[in-house]
């Protein structure tokens, strides 16, 4: 390319900076969504797996009532296996100054004499717990910070029904608790959930597991299917009470972890598309508009002897040019968006280090969908000025047929003012170039609703499962099952005003090929403090005999209401026995499985036993009844309803409102880029027509009224449609975001599609702004002189 096309390139670029600078906009706005989800998705893929490699994190888990440590060695034995490492774990209730509800503490054995060589600790303070200090402990880092204990502090707990004070002597942190979630509960709560880490031969006292362990891990040779590693350890363990060995792909924190990172691999498809395809739509009417107006140009470059190939590059290294502007601003914009959500990620699931090395093929990838995205936008802009013959090119174009359009033949048009009328006819003349206007408009609208319909749905959740499911204002459990005397022992508490019992058995459900590993939950048939809740918004009462689960879990199995079901209890006399399906529910947490709990006593062939008993309360006497339950040694959780409601709104709040925050930013460009290039377009092209209006008289209110006015309504008509769009684009995402744990509902309210409104209203008033200052400035003489 020679140095007048050169010249004549930058030329245009700087003539048409406001546009290019708007096209670009929307452009970085994709190429920013997709290297924020490639960065993070890499990120948090590279510091997991350096994570789990350096601390040892397991492969395969399994928990046992009590078996002998001799087992090690056989199941060091089972093909595939390179290291197994036996632990004591229970749970503990604590007491923490200052603090009046009691706490759950996880407590977990590590070796006092040798390091471990799985789950090893990252000590961030102090050290590990010696031989012969049996009330040692480490700390895991974040319960540490939420009530601010230090190496050093004491804190009591009910260790096997006994008072201890036990002395922090380290904080850590464990690639097997990046997202440490008490017994019960959907979120980590940091303040009533904590893990502790004892020596091995002290817990082993404590417990009375003497020469026993109740947990291990395991860790394969490369290329082991842990599956088959799964079955054996369950068939060696299942005469000493195993409750089911599960891989590390089903280890609760590693699944949170890995579906955070699937989650944003989705992301990096769906929304990234829209702001291109509005990108590509953008250069269309620009280069289109551009061609059009240098028609003259390109026929004296074309009688110079510049080839259609050499006008074409041109146009195209333009594009390229815009694109390339876009590309830059993406890159910057989407490094430092995945810098800050990785950190983010990386401070809510606890890495005690962050690899955040992006790859260049992240960055490559963007620019290469980006570039790509806009010469297909210009591709029909491009070969109309490569073909236009240079005889026809230096004539002016043949001006449009004036005729009467559709609207024109409306009664009540005639009525309206005439700049009413023109900008109707303006509209009625061009209804593709409208109708893409509009629809780029209506894509930001989309958007906002699309990303503001999580906060509805969060609430709505919280309302079905919290608020309209349960009624209790605590849940007390249990290690292991216990007589449904306790009960009414807890009854008798002060403040106690209803208490509920439960029975939750661990279960393999099977139907045919299908098997998940499931509790089967029993309760009264008709509960009153926790009760089986359709999301439809009915409670259902537990028939006499048969199961009652839901629709994720039949979904899971293959089944439907009155097929039957295999359930192979994992715990004592562990029976094995076929139930029908009932009825199956809608919810949107969790698969579970619920049966009438004297039926599962019958089938257990036990005596009426629970494991958790729900209570209402009588808010005057909490504080007294926390005392009271601290001092009940059987007890190992309590949950408070309203610490977990508050804990689920916080935690989601942390991300979602920063999400949120993201794309309502990005949907402002996307508005602002649509509305002001269709201005500027429109006021270039009708700049003689505007320019001899003022001169017959109009007002500049009435010029700008014409132009904008077309863009106005145009925004107007894009508005429902853009609620329409994202009700389509809310329910896409709500589908690609379904896991067996979590299913967002789709909910959006009004309120949602008003904010949504007014956002997408506010982005176009600013752009039409700018454009009308533009107006203001308009020289009548030059703009009239201008050869036709």
């Amino acid at each position: 390319m020679n140095r007048p096309l050169y010249m004549k390139l930058v030329r245009d670029l700087w003539r048409l900076r406001g546009q290019v600078l708007a096209i670009a906009l929307v452009m970085a706005s994709g190429i920013a969504v997709l290297v924020m989800s490639l960065t993070t998705v890499e990120s948090l893929e590279e510091t997991a797996i350096a994570y789990y490699e350096r601390y040892g994190f397991a492969q395969v888990f399994a928990q046992v009532e009590r078996a002998p440590e001799h087992l090690r060695d056989r199941m060091r034995e089972i093909p595939g296996v390179r290291a197994v490492e036996t632990r004591v774990v229970h749970t503990a209730v604590l007491d923490i100054d200052g603090f009046d509800e009691p706490v759950i503490g996880k407590l977990v054995s590590v070796p006092e004499r040798t390091e471990a060589r799985l789950n090893r600790l990252a000590l961030r303070q102090g050290r590990m717990p010696r031989l012969g200090a049996p009330d040692e402990a480490v700390l895991n880092e974040p319960f540490a910070q939420s009530h601010h204990l230090e190496v050093g502090d004491k804190l009591r707990a009910v260790i096997n029904g006994r008072w201890r004070i036990l002395t922090v002597v380290g904080i850590a942190l464990s690639p097997e608790y990046v997202y440490a979630i008490g017994p019960g509960a959907l979120m980590p709560d940091d303040k009533r959930f904590g893990v502790l880490w004892m020596g091995h031969e002290a817990l082993q006292a404590a417990f009375d597991l003497d020469g026993a362990f109740n947990d291990a891990s395991l860790t394969l040779l490369r290329g082991t299917n842990p599956e088959g590693v799964v079955e054996r350890v369950d068939r060696l363990l299942a005469g000493y009470g195993g409750v089911g060995a599960y891989a590390q792909a089903d280890q609760l924190s590693n699944w949170f972890l890995m579906s955070e990172i699937a989650q944003h691999r989705k992301l990096s498809t769906i929304l990234p598309t829209i702001f291109l395809a509005v990108a590509a739509f953008l250069l269309h009417m620009v280069m289109g508009r551009l061609i059009a107006v240098e028609r003259s140009e390109i026929g004296l470059l074309k009688a110079f002897g510049y080839r259609n190939r050499d006008i074409a590059l041109h146009y195209t290294r333009f594009v390229l040019g815009i694109g390339l502007v876009g590309v830059a601003l993406g890159w910057f914009i989407g490094y430092w968006l995945g810098l800050y959500h990785t950190r983010l990620y990386a401070e809510f699931y606890h890495f005690p280090f962050l690899n955040f090395r992006p790859s260049a093929q992240s960055f490559l990838l963007a620019a290469l969908v980006s570039l790509g995205a806009a010469l297909i936008g210009a591709l029909g802009a491009v070969r109309e000025a490569a073909a236009l013959p240079p005889a026809q090119a230096m004539q002016p174009p043949a001006p449009p047929m004036f005729r009467k359009t559709v609207l024109g033949r409306l009664g009540f048009v005639e009525r309206l003012d005439q700049p009413t009328r023109i900008l109707l006819r303006q509209i009625g003349r061009w209804p593709v170039r409208s109708f893409f206007t509009a629809a780029g408009i209506a894509m930001s609208v989309a958007v906002l609703v699309t990303s503001m319909q999580w906060l509805d749905a969060i609430n709505h959740m919280v309302d079905v499962y919290f608020l309209d499911a349960q009624g209790q204002d605590l849940s007390v459990s249990f290690g292991q099952a216990r007589s449904s005397e306790v009960v009414r022992d807890l009854a008798r508490l002060p403040g106690v005003m209803s208490v509920e019992p439960m029975r939750s058995v661990a279960a393999k459900v099977r139907s045919g090929w299908h098997e998940e590993r499931e509790a089967i939950q029993g309760l009264p048939a008709n509960q009153a403090l926790y009760r089986v809740y359709d999301a439809k918004g009915r409670a259902l009462a537990l028939p006499p005999e048969g199961v009652v689960i839901s629709t994720m879990l039949a979904k899971m199995l293959g089944v439907d209401v009155g097929d039957r079901i295999t359930v192979e209890v994992l715990e004592g006399r562990r029976p094995v026995f076929e139930v029908p399906v009932v009825e199956t529910f809608e919810t949107y947490i969790g698969s579970p499985a619920y049966m009438e709990i004297g039926a599962l006593d019958r089938l257990m062939r036990e005596r009426p036993s629970v494991t958790a008993v729900h209570l209402r309360i009588d808010s005057r006497y909490r504080d007294r009844l926390f005392r009271e339950l601290k001092n009940t040694p059987s007890i190992t959780a309590v949950t408070v309803r309203e610490a977990a409601v508050q804990t689920f709104r916080d935690t989601m709040a942390q991300t979602i409102m920063i999400f949120i925050s993201f794309f309502i930013v990005f949907a402002c460009t996307l508005a602002f880029g649509v509305t002001y290039n269709a201005a500027r377009i429109s006021l270039s092209e009708r700049g003689r027509e505007l320019a001899t209006l003022r001169v017959l008289g109009f007002t500049r209110a009435e010029i700008s009224y014409i132009l904008l006015g077309e863009v106005a309504l145009l925004t107007f008509v894009a508005l429902p449609l853009g609620c329409l769009i994202g009700y389509g684009l809310a329910s896409m995402l709500v589908r690609a975001f379904e896991t067996e744990l979590y299913r967002v509902p789709m909910v959006i309210l009004a309120t949602t599609y008003g904010w949504a409104i007014a956002i997408g209203l506010a982005a176009t008033a600013v752009s039409a702004l700018l454009v009308r200052r533009r107006v203001d400035r308009l020289d009548l003489i030059a703009v009239l002189k201008t050869r036709e």
